[in-house]
């Protein structure tokens, strides 16, 4: 099984900014024999880690990272800190009520959670709880959110609260948003600082990490050999967390589209902002499939990110995922638009990052075929900061073999509705993805979309919220 593939060209301006503090461990060199070795040293990662940890302090655990952890999805997204409260529809379509329940619940607990785990190891993550905006920006996508209310109610759960167009225009600074709903339980954080945090926090547990460590083969067996560039790790399980790099395994690449997602930064204008009122910290959304999503940071800038859901050919993870030049521009358009008073202010910082994307935008684990101890998790779908905790969980119960909660819940070997293979992948994930952007344009403009616009944008994977 080979796993190695390119890496990003380009850092974020989370990882940028804590520059100094980015030296790497040592790659990989020699023999390591280990309990649990994980690939991918993202939140999955050294969540999965540090519940082993707090599970068994004894257990040898070793993290293989082909980057700087953090360096591929967790330290290039929007640092957004989600429930699953907008995906209760999709729970709902294999999970019975009561699990729907536990699942949902125990991603809005792990917003807090996080902040605990901040505050308890004193990670300055930028970590902010002051809720979220589920906005629309043209009137064909206001009350886009009701069948999720909806579901909401008939579970007996209110989280929602709607706002009117004057609250939302004036908490988010922009008269473009029309109507919208607040959610309080959301939290941001500055995810390069998180993430660098967490692994420090790892080693401090005696977890070994290796960065800049590719693994390139995984060779099945009792104890499990995994190949890097001048070392080996025999371990007793293997848990697969690598994001986007997952769809490199032939079994998990119908489970997972690799998409890319962009994300602009302006220069700090906190003068700025607070003359626009936009001083109370929230995440923002709006209704468009290739969704808009933008919040401030602590040094007074403005962090504006698409959805714009460009593929590669083949699942590679090439610079389609870090510096794709159309996708940066439909980010910046978007975020011109959207505040047109900023035209002047500069643009400092602009990326693109991977989304390892299920059709229903919720994550699935499982073992490999003919595998009792190589474990995955995969399909965070963009939000995975939150959500990246229960994932640490389940995987470190699919480690250790223990029958709980977490394996035995329905995101465990569900049966997901599967990609195409190549070339019908790529082409056909191209049409819909241009006649997406074509759809939502006419929609900015007040247009009604072509009939066959609308036809081939319903065929695209659900969103961060469930389709209405």
């Amino acid at each position: 099984m080979r796993l190695a593939s390119s890496r990003p060209l380009t850092r974020s301006y989370w990882l940028q900014s804590l520059e100094e503090n980015l030296q790497p461990t040592l790659p990989l060199e020699g023999e390591y024999n280990a309990d649990v070795a994980i690939v991918g040293g993202g939140f999955v990662g050294l969540w999965t880690a540090l519940t082993l940890k707090e599970r068994d302090p004894d257990i040898n655990v070793v993290v293989l990272e082909q980057d700087i952890c953090g360096g591929g999805a967790s330290g290039r997204n929007g640092g957004f800190v989600m429930s699953w409260w907008p995906k209760i529809g999709s729970l709902l379509s294999f999970c019975t009520k009561e699990q729907a329940l536990f699942l949902a619940h125990a991603a809005e607990c792990a917003i807090g959670e996080l902040g605990e785990f901040c505050e308890q190891h004193q990670i300055d993550a930028h970590y902010a709880c002051k809720g979220w905006f589920w906005t629309a920006t043209t009137p064909a996508h206001i009350d886009s959110w009701n069948s999720t209310l909806a579901m909401c109610a008939r579970l007996g759960v209110e989280l929602f609260i709607r706002v009117s167009q004057e609250e939302v225009a004036r908490a988010t600074g922009s008269d473009v948003h029309l109507a919208g709903v607040y959610e309080r339980s959301n939290a941001t954080v500055q995810p390069g600082a998180l993430v660098r945090g967490m692994r420090d926090v790892a080693l401090k547990a005696g977890i070994r990490i290796f960065e800049q460590t590719p693994v390139t083969t995984i060779d099945p067996g009792k104890s499990v050999r995994l190949t890097s560039i001048k070392g080996h790790v025999n371990a007793t399980s293997v848990v697969l967390a690598s994001n986007a790099w997952a769809a490199l395994v032939p079994e998990l690449s119908k489970l997972i589209v690799p998409v890319n997602s962009s994300i602009v930064i302006t220069e700090p204008i906190s003068e700025k902002l607070k003359k626009m009122g936009w001083t109370g910290q929230e995440s923002i959304t709006d209704s468009q499939l290739m969704v808009d999503y933008y919040r401030t940071t602590r040094d007074g800038r403005i962090a504006f990110g698409k959805g714009t859901g460009a593929l590669a050919y083949n699942s590679q993870i090439n610079s389609t995922f870090s510096e794709h030049a159309q996708s940066i521009e439909l980010t910046e358009a978007d975020f011109r638009r959207t505040y047109p008073e900023l035209a002047s202010t500069q643009l400092t910082n602009a990326w693109s990052g991977p989304i390892d994307r299920t059709y229903d935008s919720l994550p699935v684990f499982g073992t490999l075929s003919g595998s009792q101890n190589i474990h995955y998790g995969i399909g965070w779908s963009g939000n995975g900061v939150g959500p990246s905790r229960l994932g640490g969980r389940i995987l470190a119960s699919l480690a250790l073999g223990s029958l709980d909660e977490w394996s035995t819940c329905p995101l465990v070997g569900r049966n997901c509705k599967t990609f195409s293979p190549e070339p019908f992948r790529y082409l056909g994930g191209t049409l819909v993805r241009n006649a997406v952007i074509r759809k939502e344009r006419a929609e900015m403009s007040g247009i009604r979309p072509s009939a066959i616009d609308r036809m081939l944008a319903g065929l695209a994977p659900a969103g961060l919220e469930d389709k209405a």
